[in-house]
């Protein structure tokens, strides 16, 4: 009857500290990073761009997933080209606007443009995008 008690005992004291873990505010902490890391992807991956105006380039990454960059200013001719560079910044992983670069051709040389924001689009997002800004 003893054993039984111990176990007894045992079990609830890991039920409590998994609800103690469950609810503390370090879980949503990691779910979020979680989250940004599937957000983030490599220079080396992009298969293809589109844009349709001078401040937003939407990338194809992979086989299934778009990303759309949002300049920080005005991209001269981006929405033009046929061709641009994405430069990272510290390492070939781009998550957010401050670890990308676009170098577009101009006529007068290239152009770079500071990205503001990364973010990865949804399969409705890419479907409602124009034919024009698809990749």
């Amino acid at each position: 009857m003893m054993l039984k008690i111990a176990l007894t005992a045992a079990a609830m004291s890991l039920l409590t500290l998994g609800a103690a873990t469950a609810g503390s505010p370090e879980a949503p902490k990691t779910a979020k990073a979680a989250k940004a890391r599937s957000q983030c992807f490599w220079t080396d991956q992009v298969n293809n761009f589109a844009s349709s105006d001078d401040r937003i380039v939407n990338l194809r990454v992979g086989v299934k997933d778009y990303y759309q960059l949002e300049m920080l200013g005005r991209c001269q001719d981006v929405d033009w080209t046929q061709s641009i560079a994405i430069v990272s910044r510290g390492s070939s992983s781009i998550c957010t606007g401050l670890d990308a670069e676009i170098i577009a051709p101009t006529p007068i040389g290239p152009q770079r443009c500071a990205v503001k924001t990364v973010r990865k689009l949804t399969p409705e997002e890419v479907k409602a995008l124009p034919r024009r800004a698809r990749p």
